[in-house]
């Protein structure tokens, strides 16, 4: 009688531990990953637009950086060879969204609200204005 109650013993550790393991790759109880899962819902919103460089001309493959204004974790996707990009399948929320290629950036455009009302596309322009400084070492005399 002991060793099958032994048996059925580590038979019941054994589902504990991998009903855990389970628990922990799913996400329950963590609530980042639950914030996350809150956004990837997908809606019927678009946000489209076009990449401009400073001499006003479309920039092609384009890196645009978007997220929702909630702070929620960033997601990029590229301009077509027309500096035009569509982020289709959002819900309706504000985003921040900003572009950069060949090291040049635009401001970012903060609280764009998407899906607002009867229109399911909101259209934007993105100008790459400024660059990153580079770094110098300064010699202290």
């Amino acid at each position: 009688m002991q060793p099958r109650l032994f048996l059925i013993a580590r038979h019941v550790i054994l589902l504990l531990t991998a009903g855990s393991s389970l628990a922990v790759l799913c996400g329950v109880g963590n609530p980042v990953l639950a914030q996350a899962r809150r956004h990837e819902r997908k809606g019927d919103s678009e946000l489209a637009g076009v990449v401009l460089g400073p001499n006003d001309k479309p920039v092609a493959n384009a890196t645009i950086t978007y997220q929702s204004s909630d702070g929620s974790a960033p997601h990029i996707t590229h301009s077509d060879s027309r500096g035009h990009f569509s982020i289709t399948g959002l819900a309706r929320d504000n985003y921040d969204i900003r572009a950069s290629a060949n090291g040049l950036f635009s401001e970012w455009e903060k609280n764009v609200t998407v899906g607002a009302g009867h229109a399911a596309t909101t259209t934007i322009t993105l100008r790459l204005i400024y660059s990153k400084a580079p770094l110098r070492n300064k010699k202290r005399r």
